[in-house]
């Protein structure tokens, strides 16, 4: 992924354009790094989201949907107050940097026309949203906020004087000409794109390595077309927004030569970067919202596993039980030969063939009757131990299953799949109920599986927990549709809403059930497909767990691109 000064700057002429005398109506804040501002302009309403992540800090306009926590923060507050209702007036790049103002302008309590500026620095782990009253240019607050002692070039508090960011005394290469490109190369010193990189404002490694790419390795003639040509694209907003697919994606504005890969063209920036970043952006919130599911499981796991590798011991243990009950009778035949206080007495070995002599360890404490008596005893408590291990093991086999599909749920879920997950693991005793206030009930909506389009329309549902895999599975599909699932591997159930679907369709939805497996980053995973009237859950079985019988097997290499592309809607 590549968010350069060159992304940014098309990013702000297409906000400036869509955004510009458009009116903030609401403000939330999903996470601790996300805002989301919904502005009315002309008639229709827009999402902007701004995003300040450490690994997809971005903006764009988005379509995606998000679920907005029922007590807003602080930050959130305090932009509700200064700009709700608020019309924004520009929106612009700090020169070629990672820097965005967004200038709003409303009123103040007493009626006063009142300028206000959300700087948005897109800056990895340093990225922040920051709220600046342009007046005093100060800072009133940010969704980051960083002391002297994190940062002694500045501080970002309320109260603080705003400080840009120190701009390392790069040029801007979108307000110089060829020659002076030219001059700022050492082509002698070599490695020209990481030159490129540290003298250039903005620059990334990818668009350096594109205008070399446009050189041919020539002489400084062509290295200065080239620049000067790629800097009349930028400059006159002439960008392609595209996503490049390959072993890992990676979008760009400016068509790129260097790269290999199948390319998916976007009308707008925001598409594409919605598009690149949903899915990503939403496991990292999936897994902050799950993240103590994840090591409450994790742990259970472990545990599960400690308690097989006890059970083996004792297993082991009860190997020994027919030794136990032979001494016992060899003892009782030969008590005549034991004293009290022997601490070992030697017989003769009835159950040899070659009655040989045996020699049995005693307790000198116990009389010769009690030792027979003791040696009866551990056999008969190892005889019945060996039947309950086997049971306890085939327990914490299955625990261990069903707690590993849960995790591998969680590691393929939405947002909206957790807590439908959560109230499975109350529901199974793995988690206490959360006693609310009132006894107002919570509405209990339908699991929602997600929906999937094969390349020739078909609907491919896929459910994403155990919840929505019963919903599907025993409620949704009907009897001759097809049914999916890896062969012994936890996965998701997969549906294909036909009854003769084609070999292309078959295959698309082999292909997101090995995505949404454990076994997802493996090869030719092994897919079982059969009617949903060969699709039994045994009784008392755990949530989720289903047998079946009359299927078909197909072998899939798992693609993630089939994720995104299967995921639009077909025109």
């Amino acid at each position: 992924m590549v968010f350069d000064g060159i992304v940014t700057r098309a990013v702000a002429h297409e906000l400036n354009t869509n955004l510009s005398s458009g009116r903030i109506i609401k403000i939330y804040q999903p996470t601790d790094s996300e805002l989301l501002f919904t502005v009315r302009q002309y008639g229709e309403n827009k999402q902007l989201l701004i995003s300040a992540h450490s690994s997809y800090a971005r903006i764009h306009l988005t379509n995606d949907r998000y679920e907005n926590p029922t007590e807003p923060t602080m930050f959130c507050m305090m932009l509700r107050k200064y700009l709700n209702g608020s019309f924004i007036k520009s929106v612009q790049q700090l020169e070629n940097e990672r820097i965005l103002h967004i200038h709003f302008q409303t009123k103040n309590e007493i009626g006063d026309v009142s300028l206000k500026t959300l700087i948005i620095e897109l800056m990895g782990k340093h990225s922040n949203i920051i709220l600046v009253d342009d007046e005093r240019q100060v800072i009133l607050d940010s969704i980051k906020h960083v002391s002297h002692a994190q940062n002694r070039h500045r501080s970002i508090l309320p109260g603080s004087s705003y400080i840009s960011p120190p701009n390392q005394d790069k040029i801007n290469p979108l307000t110089i000409d060829g020659d002076t490109f030219i001059r700022k190369l050492d082509f002698n010193a070599g490695k020209l794109d990481q030159q490129m990189v540290r003298t250039f404002m903005g620059v990334s490694p990818l668009l350096a390595k594109e205008i070399i790419h446009l050189a041919g390795l020539s002489n400084s003639t062509a290295y200065k077309n080239a620049f000067e040509t790629i800097q009349t694209t930028i400059n006159a907003n002439k960008f392609e927004p595209h996503i490049i697919q390959g072993k890992k994606s990676l979008f760009y504005v400016l068509p790129l030569n260097t790269i290999a890969g199948e390319r998916d063209v976007f009308n707008t920036i925001s598409e594409m970067l919605d598009t690149f970043y949903s899915g990503k952006a939403e496991r990292d919130r999936v897994k902050q919202r799950a993240g103590d599911l994840l090591r409450f499981l994790t742990n259970e796991v472990k545990k599960n596993q400690r308690k097989l590798t006890k059970l083996d011991k004792t297993l082991e243990e009860a190997k020994d039980a027919d030794k136990f009950q032979r001494n016992g009778e060899l003892l009782t035949a030969h008590m005549h030969l034991v004293k009290q206080g022997d601490k070992q007495v030697e017989v003769i070995d009835y159950y040899d063939p070659e009655q040989s002599t045996r020699i049995i360890k005693l307790n000198e404490n116990k009389s010769p009757s009690d030792n027979a008596q003791a040696f009866f005893k551990k056999y008969h408590k190892l005889k019945k131990s060996k039947q309950m291990v086997e049971a306890e093991k085939k327990k914490a086999n299955e625990e261990i299953k069903y707690l590993e599909e849960i995790i591998e749920q969680i590691e393929s879920a939405r947002e909206q799949d957790i807590e439908e997950i959560r109230e499975e693991l109350q529901e199974q005793g793995y988690l206490k109920k959360k006693v609310g206030k009132g006894k107002q009930k919570k509405k209990v909506s339908k699991p929602e599986p997600e929906t999937f389009y094969a390349t020739d329309g078909t609907i491919i549902l896929v459910g994403k927990n155990n919840k929505q895999n019963e919903f599907l599975t025993n409620r949704l599909a009907r009897k001759d549709e097809i049914w999916l699932h890896t062969k012994d591997i936890p996965g998701s159930h997969v549906v294909i809403r036909s009854t003769e679907p084609s070999e292309e369709t078959l295959l698309e939805a082999a292909q997101l059930s090995a995505n949404f497996s454990k076994f997802k980053n493996s090869s030719s995973v092994p897919v079982d497909y059969t009617l949903i009237r060969h699709v039994r859950k045994p009784n008392g079985a755990k949530p989720g767990f289903v047998t079946y019988d009359n299927q078909k097997t197909l072998f899939v290499t798992p693609d993630e691109n089939y994720v995104t592309k299967l995921k639009r809607e077909p025109e």
